[in-house]
C-alpha cells in the first residue's frame, strides 16, 4: 500500500489526483492533503444552487466539483483531507467504517473521541468534524474525507448555501451551529501541520506494509492532462442550470433529490436529476432510462419497476422505485 503526503494545495489539481489515483494506479494508495479555500461540490450537484457566487468570488475561493456524489464542503488549510482507493468489496459501497476507522483511532489517541453519525460524517459531542464521500469505478473504490482541524467556519458558512430541507432534516439552524473543529477538543494544543504530522506517522506504524511514494514525472503529466480537461474546466464544475417545465425537490434517507423536467407532446423529453445522494453508476444512465416515457404515475412507476431494484439503487442508493416516481410526478 503506498502513502502519498502531497504539499500541493491547489484545489482542481487535487480533486485531479483523486481521480488519477482511481482510475491510473493498481496498488492500494492512501493520500494526506490540504486545499487553499475552495467548495468542493459532489458530482450530482448543480453549483450555482450550493453556493454563494458573490462570497466565492469576492474571497477568492475556487469551486471545483468532484467524481464522488454527496454535498458541498468547505476547504481551508485548516482541513486537512484524506483519500483511500482500494479494491471494491461487493456490497461495501456506503460502508465508511471501513475507511474512517483508522482516523478514529488516530483521534482517541489525541483524546477526541469520534463517532460515525448519519450517512457519512464524523462527529465530536454530536458536532460535525469531517464529511465523507465514496465512488467506485472498474472494481476499485474511492473513499475521501475531511477533517475539520482549524478550518475559518465563518468562510464556510458565507460560501455554502445548503438546501433549507438539509437543515432542517437535522433540527438546526445553520451550518455553523452543526460544526466544530478538532483543535477545540484536544487535550494539548497542537498545529494543523502537526496534527497532520501525527497522522501520516500513526498510518506508517498502524498500516502493515504502507510505504511513502511521490508522484513520477509520467504521474505528473497524467494529472495535469486531468486539470486541463476537467477539473480545471468550468463546464465541469459549474455546467448548466437545468432547463425545465417542472422541478420536484425532496428529501429522503438518502439524501436530497431534485428532479427538474421538461415536457413534449405529454411525454419526458429531457430529464436532469441533481442532488446530495451518493450513487455507484453516473445518473445520467437513468436520466437517459426514463427520457421518452410518457409522463404519468402508472409510465413511470412501470419503467422504473423494468429497471429493476438493484439497477436503480446503483445510481441512487437507497432509494426506491416508488419514492422515486412520487418524486417525479410531484
Amino acid at each position: 500500500m503506498l502513502l502519498i503526503k502531497d504539499e500541493n494545495h491547489d484545489p482542481s489539481r487535487n480533486i485531479a489526483i483523486d481521480a488519477y489515483m482511481l482510475g491510473g494506479f493498481e496498488q492500494e494508495v492512501v493520500r494526506l492533503w490540504r486545499n487553499d479555500k475552495a467548495v468542493i461540490i459532489g458530482r450530482n450537484q448543480n453549483a450555482v444552487e450550493e453556493i454563494d457566487l458573490d462570497f466565492v468570488k469576492e474571497h477568492n475561493v475556487t469551486v471545483v466539483r468532484r467524481l464522488s456524489g454527496g454535498g458541498a464542503v468547505f476547504h481551508d488549510l485548516g482541513n486537512i483531507c484524506f483519500t483511500f482507493v482500494a479494491p471494491y468489496r461487493g456490497g461495501e459501497f456506503n460502508n465508511y467504517e471501513r475507511f474512517t476507522a483508522p482516523i478514529r483511532d488516530y483521534l482517541r489517541t489525541l483524546g477526541v473521541r469520534a463517532e460515525l453519525s448519519g450517512r457519512n460524517d464524523l462527529v465530536v459531542d454530536g458536532m460535525k468534524i469531517s464529511g465523507n464521500a465514496q465512488t467506485v469505478s472498474k472494481g476499485r473504490i474511492m473513499h475521501h474525507g475531511t477533517l475539520m482541524f482549524s478550518l475559518n467556519v465563518n468562510d464556510l458558512a458565507g460560501a455554502l448555501r445548503p438546501n433549507k430541507l438539509k437543515i432542517e432534516s437535522k433540527g438546526i439552524k445553520s451550518v455553523r451551529s452543526r460544526v466544530t473543529n478538532i483543535s477545540a477538543h484536544l487535550q494539548a494544543p497542537m498545529t494543523v501541520e502537526d496534527f497532520l504530522e501525527g497522522l501520516e506517522q500513526y498510518l506508517l506504524q498502524t498500516i502493515p506494509d504502507l510505504e511513502p511514494y511521490t508522484f513520477t514525472p509520467a504521474d505528473n503529466a497524467a494529472i495535469d492532462k486531468l486539470v486541463e480537461e476537467r477539473f480545471g474546466n468550468w463546464e465541469w464544475n459549474f455546467g448548466h442550470s437545468p432547463e425545465c417545465d417542472i422541478r420536484h425537490t425532496q428529501r429522503f434517507p438518502c439524501g436530497i433529490v431534485e428532479a427538474a423536467l421538461k415536457l413534449e407532446g405529454g411525454k419526458i423529453a429531457r430529464l436532469e436529476i441533481l442532488g446530495d445522494f451518493f450513487g455507484m453508476q453516473d445518473k445520467q444512465g437513468l436520466e437517459e432510462a426514463l427520457t421518452g416515457i410518457r409522463y404519468d404515475r402508472e409510465a413511470v412507476m412501470q419503467a422504473l419497476e423494468q429497471m429493476g431494484e438493484e439497477t436503480l439503487q446503483s445510481y441512487i442508493s437507497g432509494i426506491a422505485a416508488g419514492e422515486l416516481c412520487s418524486l417525479l410526478m410531484g
